[in-house]
């Protein structure tokens, strides 16, 4: 469910679907010739203080919403908080505390990318009232994203997240499963006792994104059943949608209701980061073929190896290029890991790989032009425009 609904997979050297340096979006992104524009950035990567930025706002986020995480995760019992105290990167599996493990760490418990946007988008529409009212939303909305990854590792047969074992090869696939329920509860739980009055209208937006979520995530395990040459591209990217721009839209239009937007801005937020998520998981499903397993915590070719039909591979087999032919043969023969190095080049051929990376800058663009409409002082934006260029260039 969560980026993959994986979660991301950390920094890659893709070329940058984001736009042009944030000082330009800054002055630019309110007017029309400046919605959604996109252009190279330096080396393909952020400018430093656009980087700087993000980070600065990844490392407020997480001081911010993990004491919440705590609190709530420390009223589970002693099973379900083992568990998820692992899965958090916070202690090992006898319950041993990691050092330094309070999840800002790479490797911890991601870099609090969904909070982080909560809060981002309460500040833009709210100024920062409404993102310090904002911190159990922006708990609820990680709670909700931490749970998609225990239920993903288990139907995935993931065995690797963040460079540590996944949970449920620690714990079992049952209580690794009821952890990520327990997760899911302690979410509602705290919009539910929250007194912010955007509160319940946050509930139903949140319960109504698990629903999607799951949705995309049978969507998953009912096309990987299928022949690949069975598969659209537009099911794929439906599922995609579901799976990942679900949560980051639910987090921006969460963040909007605790700051009193309209209904017409909430619902500008919710696009922008679907828009952004999508972005996101092409450039992960890049990682996942191609990355480099030192940076992605997972093996090489992790996605081909499993024969998973993500984007590139989708958009590869829908080319009609002669190479999807020869991928659509590797493909039928799972467990040959001498296969990868092919697959990998067919995908390439057919053009999986180039389709991914553009269609990443094109819904960067769309991204741009539903922010515009959402916070149109390009200063009130930067924030969100940071971290929604972040998201497309590193995971977690």
């Amino acid at each position: 469910m969560g980026e993959s609904l994986t979660e991301s997979r950390t920094e890659t050297a893709l070329p940058a679907p984001g736009g042009q340096r944030h000082a330009e979006h800054r002055r630019t992104a309110g007017t029309p010739e400046g919605r959604g524009a996109v252009g190279p950035q330096r080396d393909g990567r952020p400018a430093p203080a656009e980087e700087h930025e993000a980070r600065v706002l990844l490392e407020r986020a997480r001081a911010e919403v993990d004491p919440v995480l705590r609190a709530a995760l420390g009223s589970l019992p002693g099973p379900m908080r083992r568990i998820a105290h692992y899965h958090f990167g916070w202690e090992q599996a006898d319950g041993t505390v990691v050092e330094g493990g309070s999840g800002a760490a790479e490797g911890g418990s991601g870099k609090a990318i969904r909070p982080a946007l909560v809060l981002a988008a309460a500040a833009a529409r709210g100024g920062s009232e409404a993102r310090a009212g904002a911190a159990r939303a922006a708990a609820a909305v990680e709670l909700v994203h931490h749970f998609t990854l225990l239920h993903d590792d288990v139907t995935d047969r993931e065995t690797t997240r963040r460079h540590r074992p996944t949970a449920w090869t620690v714990f079992g696939d049952a209580d690794a499963i009821l952890a990520g329920d327990a997760l899911q509860a302690l979410a509602l739980r705290l919009l539910t006792q929250d007194p912010q009055p955007a509160a319940p209208a946050a509930a139903v937006r949140l319960a109504d994104c698990v629903v999607e979520l799951c949705a995309g995530q049978h969507a998953v395990t009912a096309l990987e059943r299928c022949a690949p040459t069975e598969v659209t591209l537009d099911e794929v990217l439906a599922m995609a949608e579901a799976k990942t721009g679900a949560l980051i839209g639910s987090a921006c239009a969460i963040g909007g209701l605790y700051a009193g937007a309209s209904e017409t801005e909430v619902t500008a937020l919710d696009a922008f980061g679907r828009e952004a998520g999508l972005a996101f998981q092409l450039i992960d499903d890049v990682a996942g073929i191609w990355g480099d397993p030192c940076r992605t915590g997972k093996p090489g070719g992790a996605d081909v190896a499993a024969r998973k039909k993500s984007l590139p591979v989708a958009a590869a087999f829908a080319s009609g290029h002669p190479a999807a032919a020869e991928l659509a043969e590797l493909y039928a023969r799972p467990g040959e890991t001498e296969d990868l190095e092919r697959i990998a080049l067919a995908v390439e051929r057919a053009g999986g790989r180039d389709w991914a990376q553009g269609q990443a800058a094109d819904r960067m663009a769309r991204a741009m032009q539903q922010l515009a409409r959402a916070v149109p002082d390009p200063e009130a934006a930067g924030g969100l425009l940071a971290l929604a260029e972040c998201v497309t260039r590193r995971t977690g």
